[in-house]
């Protein structure tokens, strides 16, 4: 990773801040690294349902070469994405109606009557949602419909707040609640207003079931859905189209990240063979350089990055300097230098403790370029001003993450030293 180590002098002789403030540093990187993404993906999001589609089809693209293998999986998505791509010209409007339907009377006459248009309507009909759920997430069946009526009796209990809750902003949904015998309409539209806030409150349906016919009640969004019913169904395609972006976007990432670790873990401890087999400390540095360089290389055509081998040496070399500057190798050797005097000299000696901190360091950087190029997606070339100033948080990040697993990592560090006493 060209540019890991700079200078002339040892890992264990870099660093400066202790754990305590690297931990530190990682809880705000945790929330910069959060509102980053969001300022990033704001910036260049398609506008229209087109512009997302182009993009789904771009991931297909990747999924077919990340896994050719997977046919099966990839003829569902191709499926799925055909199925979007068609949506375009549908002209019956979709409702979705959960909750308690079994208030609205026998059948969905009633309602539907209730809600004729100039366009034809079709109804998704649930059961009562759970009272209590792991996850707390509504079937892609309610929110891929162009509006959702939640049916329920007043007053609201506590899983229908959590159903309620538990909708995206984006979804057009209307809450029909059914007033008992005595209720107060307005006490009952604050004391909601007051649990799920004012859009919610908007939208706002009461019904007490006998003074009031169904029709009057549901009346606004009768009148939504015969306002601009194709509005609705592109809407609801581009939010679709959105969701499916999001989805096989990190279900890339997670496969991404699990052939990283394997050249992860494969890449460091050719580094810190590299280190042992060095004669001289000057050397060390270079070793370490060629080893990441050749990590860099393959992290790049996992992450489709068309970025030079000097662009990424550079950004890598950003990073390794931020590394250094936080004390990850500091940290790394203390804690090595603590086990060897629990442990005695039998397996952290000499070289070898300057290996693991190398292998160590290449891990936490390796994370962090990770994470630079799967931000980094569709960008022609690294840039290098701001890679320098969010380096600090990109590693410290990574450092943070590294030191949960801190056992794995010795437990892998003892098997490769068991393997470098073995006889030729």
């Amino acid at each position: 990773m060209g540019g890991v180590l700079l200078g002339g002098a040892a890992i264990s002789e870099f660093g400066h801040l202790s754990s305590s403030a690297l931990t530190l540093v990682a809880a705000g990187a945790g929330w910069w690294w959060l509102n980053r993404r969001r300022g990033r993906a704001l910036a260049a999001l398609p506008s229209d349902a087109s512009g997302w589609l182009q993009r789904c089809t771009a991931l297909l693209e990747q999924f077919e070469r990340l896994d050719p293998d997977a046919e099966a999986a990839q003829q569902q998505r191709r499926e799925l994405l055909q199925h979007w791509q068609v949506e375009s010209g549908r002209r019956t409007l979709s409702l979705a109606v959960v909750g308690e339907p079994s208030l609205l009377g026998a059948g969905t006459e009633r309602l539907a009557a209730a809600l004729s248009g100039s366009r034809s309507l079709r109804l998704h009909v649930g059961h009562r949602q759970p009272a209590a759920s792991d996850q707390w997430q509504w079937s892609r069946t309610f929110l891929d419909c162009d509006a959702l009526l939640y049916v329920a009796p007043a007053p609201l209990s506590a899983a229908d707040l959590r159903w309620l809750t538990a909708l995206p902003t984006d979804q057009p949904a209307w809450v029909l609640l059914q007033l008992q015998q005595g209720m107060e309409p307005s006490r009952s539209e604050q004391e909601l207003s007051s649990q799920l806030g004012s859009e919610v409150t908007a939208r706002l349906l009461l019904w007490d079931g006998q003074t009031a016919s169904l029709a009057d009640a549901l009346a606004p969004l009768g009148r939504r859905l015969r306002q601009s019913p194709q509005q609705l169904i592109e809407a609801t395609r581009l939010r679709a189209l959105q969701t499916l972006h999001r989805d096989w976007q990190l279900e890339l990432e997670g496969w991404r990240r699990q052939r990283f670790v394997a050249l992860q873990q494969r890449s460091q401890w050719l580094v810190a063979a590299s280190v042992v087999a060095s004669p001289l400390p000057a050397l060390d540095l270079l070793v370490v350089v060629l080893g990441n360089g050749l990590m860099l290389q393959e992290m790049a055509e996992l992450w489709e990055c068309d970025w030079s081998v000097r662009d990424l040496q550079a950004a890598a070399g950003e990073l390794a300097t931020a590394a250094i500057a936080l004390g990850v190798a500091e940290w790394s050797s203390q804690t090595l230098l603590g086990l060897m005097k629990l442990h005695g000299a039998t397996w952290l000696v000499g070289s070898v403790l300057q290996a693991l901190s190398a292998a160590y360091l290449t891990r936490v950087v390796s994370r962090a370029m990770a994470d630079v190029m799967a931000l980094s997606v569709g960008v022609e070339a690294p840039d290098l001003a701001r890679i320098k100033r969010e380096a600090p948080l990109l590693v410290a990040r990574a450092a943070e993450t590294e030191q949960l697993d801190w056992s794995a990592f010795l437990n892998q560090a003892r098997a490769w030293i068991q393997q470098q006493a073995l006889p030729a």
